[in-house]
């Protein structure tokens, strides 16, 4: 993991709250099924260094059935089934930016490589147990990596979709900093309108190019 996520991480250890959550975790991931592999828990700050930093995406928790999580939010791994949220983000992508997109790959690598923050609320879950991770700690930790992120001076885009992620806007309060909200892209809320024609891709990369920045390839073809 890069220098700068390596300083917050290590800073982190030292609150009692994260020596209990890895106590937790410890026991967890030796007696039951746990997602996403453990090596596979920080896979949005390793890919998405501080400096290349320029857009961050809320999600909730991991997909928690086997092979889904690959530590980044709304991602699957390779070969895996895309679920309904992201059928639905590629689908406003393409009617966005009128991009093709390939709906056999869900893993979103390619978006962290290019500088996006696709952060987890909770980084880990039990099969089966959606937010069965969600009262261990990981509240503090996301609290602590949001007042980080508000510290840093570059411009950075926050993509806050349904009610939980928009609650968090009032955390950003940096003036580089911007927000854009939206319904979930689930089919229960995106369905009911406010998803489908947000624009946010668009939206984003013309701020990012505002900013003196390079746009975001949102295409994965």
């Amino acid at each position: 993991m890069k220098l700068e996520w390596q300083t917050f991480f290590n800073q982190e250890k030292q609150h009692p709250y994260a020596q209990s959550l890895k106590q937790f975790l410890d026991q967890a991931y030796q007696q039951k099924n746990i997602y996403p592999p453990r090596q596979l828990m920080y896979q949005a700050f390793a890919l998405c260094p501080v400096p290349q930093l320029k857009v961050v995406i809320i999600g909730q928790d991991p997909y928690h059935q086997p092979g889904q999580a690959n530590g980044l939010a709304f991602s699957v791994n390779p070969g895996i089934k895309l679920p309904p949220s992201l059928i639905n983000i590629y689908k406003e992508i393409s009617q966005d930016l009128q991009v093709k997109m390939d709906y056999q790959s869900g893993d979103l690598t390619y978006l962290a490589k290019q500088g996006v923050l696709l952060l987890n609320s909770l980084l880990t879950v039990e099969d089966s147990k959606p937010l069965s991770h969600q009262h261990i700690g990981y509240d503090i930790f996301f609290e602590h990596i949001f007042q980080f992120l508000e510290t840093l001076d570059q411009p950075i885009m926050y993509l806050l979709w349904g009610g939980q992620a928009k609650a968090y806007q009032s955390w950003i309060t940096h003036p580089n900093h911007a927000y854009l909200l939206a319904h979930h892209p689930s089919p229960l809320s995106a369905n009911r309108g406010g998803w489908f024609g947000c624009q946010h891709f668009s939206k984003t990369n013309i701020w990012l190019e505002k900013n003196q920045l390079k746009s975001i390839r949102w295409s994965n073809t």
